[in-house]
């Protein structure tokens, strides 16, 4: 069965008053209109379509493509640390200094997950969430199924507002296979213990795990303001390479802004500008004022580029 017909079955059958009733269709003269649709009814349906956008992320060959390639990066750095500290050398270099919590991997595997992040973080991830956020309506749109999504009686808010969350899981879901990938290769080629946070403090492992929960959080939040972002740009056309490309592009174009010295007065207003702020997580005490600086900027993102997606979605003309 296709996706058109498994999201928009229900809304092609006969009325559900016609069944309970047993009048054939076409005699509908006298007959009293069927009651509004329950709220359950809604929640189950909005979940179904939910669900169904997910089995469409996830199932995707260029998806997959996507996780494993970020589940390599943990791998290859871990590599890199063990060989370049092979002997006792360090990998900060002769002059002690390093990125942050790069040199202090082969002290404690669990510093990986916070250098992949660290890594990932500029490129990588976002890219991911960029081609899924760009191809989620303009993919559809591409292959000619976006027609028969919308004969069903799902409506155009709730149909845009599942693909914008199956955005969000992958999300989730992108940061964690990094995470679950650095901790595994972490905890095998390095020795692992009470953690040292970049203020000098020493904690136990288990705060360090938590600590490293809630950066894993931050780092998908970070990610919410891309979302919808490209959300809105996949709304405006019905190719899904271009919408991806032009995604992927918008961002690779502000993370060079971000890097220009002279746009500084800019530069706090462009959605990547605080991703780095999870380190701040790390010290003792933690500082929020980047954090909650990063997820300020990331809700308005959201709130605008949202809202824009939303506009233009429920009044497009989807011919295809």
């Amino acid at each position: 069965m296709s996706r058109a017909e498994t999201t928009a079955g229900p809304g092609l059958q006969d009325s559900g008053h016609q069944r309970l009733s047993g009048e054939p269709a076409g005699h509908g003269a006298g007959r009293v209109p069927a009651p509004p649709e329950s709220r359950p009814t809604r929640a189950v349906w909005s979940l179904g379509l939910f669900g169904s956008e997910l089995l469409i992320v996830f199932r995707r060959a260029r998806t997959l493509a996507l996780l494993g390639v970020l589940a390599g990066v943990p791998i290859l750095v871990g590599i890199a640390v063990r060989i370049e500290t092979r002997g006792g050398r360090s990998v900060a270099g002769d002059d002690g200094g390093g990125p942050a919590f790069l040199e202090q991997i082969s002290n404690n595997g669990l510093f990986l997950a916070f250098a992949s992040l660290a890594a990932t973080l500029p490129f990588f991830l976002p890219m991911a969430i960029g081609v899924v956020a760009g191809d989620s309506v303009a993919g559809e749109a591409s292959t000619g199924t976006l027609r028969y999504l919308l004969v069903a009686p799902a409506g155009r808010t709730r149909l845009l507002l599942a693909k914008y969350a199956s955005v969000l899981t992958f999300c989730v879901a992108a940061t964690l296979v990094v995470v679950l990938s650095a901790v595994i290769v972490g905890f095998s080629l390095f020795p692992v213990g009470d953690v040292t946070l970049l203020s000098g403090n020493t904690v136990p492992l288990s705060d360090g795990i938590l600590r490293g929960l809630l950066i894993a959080l931050l780092v998908a939040s970070s990610l919410v303001g891309l979302g919808a972002l490209g959300l809105f740009i996949s709304t405006l056309t019905d190719s899904g390479i271009g919408a991806m490309a032009a995604t992927v592009g918008l961002l690779i174009t502000i993370q060079i802004v971000n890097n220009i010295p002279q746009l500084h007065a800019l530069q706090p207003y462009l959605f990547p500008h605080y991703w780095l702020s999870f380190a701040d997580v790390m010290r003792a005490p933690v500082i929020w004022t980047g954090i909650l600086k990063n997820l300020a900027l990331q809700a308005v993102y959201a709130a605008v580029f949202g809202s824009a997606a939303w506009a233009r979605f429920t009044t497009r003309d989807v011919t295809a």
